[in-house]
């Protein structure tokens, strides 16, 4: 098993795509700097439920792995362009079988002052979700199947 580990300075964003635990208390670590007066951290996590599935045991995520990455910089370069005092920047995904309250999405976001810090967060989550080739089968109590609700990949910008 290879641990994820931040990038080496100058890096100031963190991206990775992983079938191994998510390092959420390194994520936090890394994107503190003395700079920074906050930092934001949105983990998205294996729940029980889901809109027409209850039961829910297992997701497993699939990533089309070059593009993902790809999408992931385009995604941190225009949260940049929206908020350029952001420090640092963690997007980290997992792929996979994940069992209930596994985090499947860490999004960490730093930067001098918490409003730019949390709305950086946001739209690195929220984009994130809307455009990068990552899609999950869900395990419920009738089956297996993709999740409901997935919708076409958009570009980041536009």
């Amino acid at each position: 098993m290879e641990v994820m580990r931040p990038p080496v300075e100058p890096a100031n964003d963190w991206i990775e795509l992983s079938k191994d635990e998510l390092p959420t208390a390194d994520a936090m670590e890394w994107a503190t700097l003395p700079s920074v007066g906050g930092v934001v951290c949105f983990a998205g996590t294996v729940r029980d439920s889901s809109e027409g599935r209850p039961g829910v045991t297992a997701l497993t995520y699939e990533a089309y792995e070059e593009q993902a990455v790809v999408r992931l910089k385009e995604v941190a370069a225009e949260a940049r362009r929206r908020w350029p005092d952001t420090a640092r920047l963690v997007m980290l995904h997992r792929t996979g079988r994940l069992e209930l309250c596994d985090a499947s999405v860490i999004v960490v976001a730093s930067a001098p002052h918490r409003a730019e810090a949390f709305e950086a967060a946001r739209y690195c989550i929220d984009t994130l979700k809307e455009t990068v080739p990552i899609w999950k089968a869900e395990d419920w109590e009738g089956g297996s199947d993709w999740a409901l609700g997935e919708h076409d990949i958009r570009p980041v910008t536009g």
